[in-house]
C-alpha cells in the first residue's frame, strides 16, 4: 500500500493524500506554536486511516443491522454510529459515512492540540467545521456537477459541525435522482449518512425516464449489492420535479424533527428546496 503524503497547498491550507482519500485541512489558533500542532497531529492521524478501514472493510459493507461484531477502529466506530441513527428501519452500510467519519477523526486530531478560533477539515466536499465563540464559516452550495447553487454561512451557536453532499452522479452510487443533497449536522458522519438517505428518497420509483442497473454490475465490490441505483434521468416534467423532492424533503423533515441533522438543501434539475434550520439562509449564487 502506498504512504500518506502531506503537501502545503499554501501557507494556511494543509493537502493530505493517501490511495482514495483526499484532505484539504486548516487551523487558526490564538498561539501559532498550536496551529503548528493541529497541522502535526492531522498529519500523525491521518496517516494509519487508510490501512484501519482496509482492515475492516468487510464488515464496514455489510447492512448496519446485520449480525457481528462491531467494528474496532475510531474511523470505523464513527462511521458505525452515524449509520445506526437510521438502522435497522433502512438498509444502510456503514460505507455511507465513511468520508465525513474520516474528516470528523482528522478534525478530533487537530483539536486535541490545544484551543483553536477555527478549523475545518474538507473530504471531498464532506466537511466536518470547528468554530469557536464568535467565529462563522461561509460554504459553497453546488450540485455533484459543480453547478453552483449558492452560499451559507454557519455560525458557532448553529450547533453544526459538518455538512456532506450526496446524490445522482457523485463519488458514490444513488438510488435516487437528486442532483444533489446537503445536508448540515452536529458532525460530518452524520450528515453523510443522512445525505445518502435522503438523495436516495429523492425518487420516482417507476417512472419510464428514470434508467437504473444493479449496483454490482458497475461495481462488483459495491456494498449495494444487487439494488438498483440510476444510471440516468431524462428531463422530468415540473410536477415530476416536484413530487421527487417533496419525497426526499419529507425524509429530510423526518431527520429533523429527531435531530439528528440541522438543514437540507435538494437540487433536482434546476429546482431547488430547503428544509430545516431557519436561520441558515441559502444566498443565491451570482
Amino acid at each position: 500500500m502506498t504512504t500518506a503524503t502531506a503537501t502545503w497547498l499554501d501557507q494556511e491550507r494543509l493537502h493530505l493524500h493517501h490511495g482514495p482519500i483526499d484532505l484539504v485541512l486548516t487551523a487558526s489558533a490564538d498561539c501559532a506554536a498550536t496551529a503548528r500542532r493541529a497541522y502535526h497531529q492531522a498529519t500523525r492521524r491521518f496517516a494509519s486511516i487508510l490501512e484501519e478501514l482496509v482492515a475492516e472493510l468487510p464488515a464496514l459493507r455489510r447492512h448496519h443491522a446485520s449480525r457481528g461484531p462491531g467494528p474496532r477502529g475510531s474511523v470505523a466506530s464513527r462511521m458505525h454510529a452515524a449509520v445506526g441513527m437510521y438502522a435497522p428501519h433502512v438498509f444502510i452500510t456503514p460505507m455511507a459515512a465513511v468520508a465525513g467519519a474520516v474528516a470528523d477523526e482528522v478534525l478530533a486530531a487537530m483539536q486535541s492540540a490545544g484551543p483553536l478560533i477555527k478549523a475545518y477539515v474538507n473530504n471531498g466536499g464532506d466537511i466536518a467545521v470547528h468554530l469557536g465563540s464568535g467565529e462563522s464559516f461561509a460554504v459553497g452550495v453546488q450540485t455533484l456537477a459543480n453547478t453552483p447553487l449558492g452560499r451559507i454561512r454557519i455560525s458557532d451557536d448553529q450547533g453544526i459541525g459538518g455538512l456532506a453532499t450526496s446524490g445522482q452522479g457523485g463519488r458514490s452510487m444513488s438510488l435516487g435522482i437528486a442532483d444533489s443533497v446537503t445536508v448540515l449536522a452536529p458532525h460530518a458522519a452524520a450528515a453523510d449518512a443522512a445525505a445518502t438517505l435522503i438523495a436516495n428518497a429523492t425518487d420516482l420509483p417507476g417512472h419510464p425516464g428514470i434508467v437504473r442497473m444493479p449496483a454490482c454490475m458497475i461495481d462488483e465490490m459495491s456494498d449495494l449489492g444487487t439494488r438498483r441505483v440510476v444510471v440516468s434521468c431524462a428531463p422530468l416534467a415540473p410536477p415530476d420535479i416536484r413530487e421527487a423532492l417533496e419525497n426526499g424533503a419529507r425524509l429530510a423533515r423526518r431527520f429533523c424533527r429527531a435531530g439528528t441533522i440541522k438543514a437540507v438543501v435538494l437540487c433536482l434539475q434546476g429546482t431547488v428546496v430547503q428544509v430545516g434550520h431557519a436561520a441558515l439562509q441559502l444566498d443565491p449564487a451570482p
